[in-house]
């Protein structure tokens, strides 16, 4: 895959020029190739008109479909591998930077559709990348579980320290939360896929396709790192295998758009939605809690959302008057916020199912023990302030600060 996200697409250098017969030949350099051992890719690239000219910017991108093959003497056509990338983690799969001579391609997208072609796909490989996030979590946190019943210090077990499984619970809601958040977010895929997904549905996976990915990124770096940490030292040993598991996680909050991208891609969904897509995760949360309203065990947890969702919904309500800027700054946090009240929503719904467990209902009310919607306790801060981003670039460069 030649990869070009919405954050960098729109300098991509890569020149297709039309061929007699209908295809097109890629010239130019691809800095970051992932799967470059791949028999197939998926590129973006601009169009060469008869003089020779391109379209700049992201409008002028075309998504294209090109095959990897070699010639008789075991040479790639078309390409060639200027070095491979020396990375952190996934060093599995190469990822290389190539120079596209000559090679051969199909145009899928009309001229200058290419960005819009694309996101399909990304929807494709940002779930993926949250199962990704979810399986990792599970990982690290069954071999945790299991060292625990084995490992002894100062005289007992370290399933039979407090702290510690303190600790390992604390692990285990954010797994059971992210993978209830990915599986509904698929839930929501294959309807779509397979023709029977509503409006909501449809509103419901854009806004939670990037919601997802960055939120389970980040929790899957955070819980692997405590999960290495319940080893001692033995986490930070390479002949156990587990810091490997780390490295391999970083890539997960960066991969198919980072977590500033991805909040940034929300308010785009926002806005280009009329509020529509809003309108139906605040529908779909309230429906979630409306069935445990007769459980009174979870009633706390129901509070709890329910009362972050109101405070969401003001916020919301509130920041569409004070501008993008205003809305930018609050990008992260608002993403957030929609994640952790939609991840406690399903928390609370699986709780309710026919066999869940006790230890289901007590997940759920320890995830709503946190502060649900962060954008709002920010905003009561006045972070998101017009003054905020010269002082945050003052803190940042240590310049003067005036006023």
């Amino acid at each position: 895959m030649f990869p070009s996200q919405s954050s960098s697409a729109s300098g991509t250098e890569t020149v297709a020029v039309p061929q007699t017969d209908g295809s097109y030949k890629l010239h130019g350099f691809k800095w970051f190739t992932s799967a470059t051992d791949a028999d197939m890719t998926l590129t973006l690239a601009r169009v060469q008109d008869r003089t020779g000219a391109t379209t700049p910017g992201s409008k002028g991108l075309s998504l294209f479909y090109a095959e990897v093959s070699r010639d008789d003497d075991g040479r790639l056509r078309g390409i060639e591998v200027q070095r491979l990338k020396d990375k952190l983690g996934t060093r599995q799969m190469p990822t290389a930077e190539l120079l596209l001579d000559g090679l051969p391609a199909h145009r899928l997208s009309d001229e200058g559709r290419g960005v819009a072609s694309i996101a399909n796909m990304l929807t494709i490989t940002r779930i993926h990348n949250s199962v990704s996030a979810a399986s990792t979590m599970r990982r690290v946190l069954q071999l945790a579980r299991d060292y625990a019943t084995r490992r002894t210090a100062f005289g007992k077990l370290l399933k039979d320290h407090p702290l510690h499984m303190q600790t390992l619970a604390r692990m285990e809601v954010e797994t059971r939360g992210a993978f209830l958040l990915v599986m509904d977010v698929c839930r929501l895929l294959g309807r779509e896929e397979s023709g029977i997904a509503t409006q909501l549905d449809t509103h419901l996976l854009r806004l939670l396709t990037p919601v997802v990915k960055l939120y389970t990124g980040k929790q899957a770096v955070a819980v692997v790192s405590e999960g290495l940490e319940s080893f001692g030292g033995q986490g930070y040993i390479e002949d156990t295998g587990l810091p490997g598991l780390l490295r391999d996680a970083q890539v997960l909050s960066i991969w198919e758009g980072t977590t500033n991208v991805l909040s940034l891609d929300v308010l785009r969904c926002v806005a280009r939605s009329s509020g529509m897509v809003l309108h139906a995760y605040f529908t779909h949360v309230k429906s979630l809690l409306a069935g445990a309203s007769s459980v009174s065990s979870l009633a706390p947890a129901v509070k709890a959302v329910d009362g972050s969702l109101s405070e969401l919904e003001e916020f919301v309500h509130v920041a569409a008057s004070r501008g993008q800027s205003y809305l930018e700054l609050a990008a992260r946090d608002l993403a957030y916020s929609l994640a952790r009240i939609y991840t406690g929503a399903l928390l609370i719904d699986h709780a309710c199912w026919k066999g869940a467990s006790p230890s289901d209902s007590y997940a759920a009310l320890r995830w709503c023990e946190q502060d649900l919607c962060p954008v709002v306790a920010k905003q009561k801060r006045g972070c998101y302030d017009s003054r905020t981003p010269p002082l945050d670039a003052a803190l940042v460069y240590d310049q003067p600060i005036e006023g």
